[in-house]
């Protein structure tokens, strides 16, 4: 998992936009929204650590929301730990998963909105 900043999360997300504008197939936009002191953030980066290892194709990003208000606000996040993804595919609308209860739920979010 990369940590990105706001700026990075920007500049990527900005690039998902012109790939859907374009009609241009891209992967999935994946990034796991949490704070430093969140015990079920931490609890949620273990499992994620496990789907990193069982679907090593997909790249996830990792940002803390304390430095993402434009990004919380865009995608009205509603709290932590919360997966999004954005596609390229224009007609998509961006998902998040909030409840991440175990690894398979995880995997079964990922790759249906992977599709």
């Amino acid at each position: 998992m990369i940590e990105v900043t706001q700026r990075e999360l920007m500049e990527r997300l900005e690039w998902q936009e012109r790939m859907a504008k374009r009609n241009m197939k891209a992967d999935p936009l994946i990034v796991f929204l949490h704070t430093p002191l969140c015990g079920t953030c931490a609890a949620a980066r273990k499992m994620i650590d496990i789907v990193e290892h069982i679907e090593q194709d997909m790249n996830l990003l990792s940002a803390d929301v304390n430095f993402l208000p434009s990004i919380v606000e865009r995608y009205q996040i509603r709290s932590v730990p919360a997966l999004l993804v954005v596609s390229s595919n224009p007609r998509s609308v961006p998902q998040v998963l909030y409840r991440m209860g175990s690894v398979q739920d995880i995997i079964t979010f990922l790759r249906s909105a992977k599709l």
